[in-house]
């Protein structure tokens, strides 16, 4: 292991654990020495990747959280107090994409749904992580948001609203964040094969027009996505802050 990149000692907590881009990252944090806190709404779907971690030498546990639901916010960042002491990274990457169709036909339901779980959801966490990072010399929180903060996504109006929006988050909390020791920074996923983006690219057609627009001509795996946090969660990034760094195969500069 790259001593630049050793997380041993470290507490980190990871949302939205139980599979995809944030099952990959968990496993990648505890491999290079975390101990991970494995999230998600229900703590059983995170067994399996607890399960996982320990059986190759690492150290997790599960925990339930749904970041929608501001008393549950609160009882997690509790246990957290109660069992670790502290909280070195915090990888915010529970999210939800309840309407594919036109953004008029957003209905009231979608639109909360959304902003609650990847805005309101992603800003309180955040709130309560600086809060215990700081009181240990700090630590480094990770947003997932997504290249359709940038660039919004056809059919998924109000998802792209909400990234866009954890962009703009992730610079504020950096700038006011960086005196208390943490570093806020921010990866933007672009296509991948996970479940959660299944119903796109599982779609022949829907596939095929993505791919016209990504150079590297395929969608990314999970795992691919892994690297460039553990890069912001490590002393690698000990001066990086503020950044949002796309993983896009070149969808962006397309």
């Amino acid at each position: 292991m790259t001593a630049m990149f050793d997380l041993t000692g470290k507490v980190a907590l990871v949302t939205g654990a139980s599979r995809g881009i944030g099952e990959a990252v968990a496993k990648t944090l505890a491999a290079n020495g975390a101990y991970v806190i494995v999230s998600s709404r229900k703590a059983e779907s995170c067994e399996a990747v607890v399960a996982a971690i320990i059986a190759t030498g690492g150290k997790a546990e599960a925990r339930a959280c749904h970041i929608g639901e501001m008393a549950q916010i609160d009882a997690l960042f509790a246990d957290i107090t109660a069992a670790h002491g502290k909280l070195d990274i915090l990888v915010n990457n529970a999210a939800t994409n309840p309407h594919f169709g036109h953004i008029t036909e957003t209905d009231v339901s979608a639109f909360q749904k959304t902003v609650d779980v990847n805005i309101r959801g992603y800003f309180f966490m955040s709130s309560a992580g600086v809060r215990l990072m700081a009181k240990h010399g700090g630590g480094s929180i990770i947003n997932v948001a997504s290249v359709n903060g940038m660039v919004p996504g056809a059919m998924q109006g109000i998802y792209s609203i909400t990234k866009a929006a954890v962009i703009a988050m992730t610079k504020s909390f950096a700038q006011e964040c960086a005196p208390m020791g943490v570093r806020v920074n921010a990866l933007l996923p672009g296509a991948t094969d996970t479940k959660f983006a299944s119903a796109l690219f599982h779609n022949p057609v829907i596939l095929e027009r993505a791919l016209t627009r990504i150079p590297m001509k395929r969608i990314a795996e999970p795992d691919e996505m892994a690297g460039t946090v553990l890069y912001l969660a490590s002393n690698a990034a000990s001066y990086t802050t503020g950044a949002c760094i796309n993983v896009d195969g070149g969808y962006l500069v397309s």
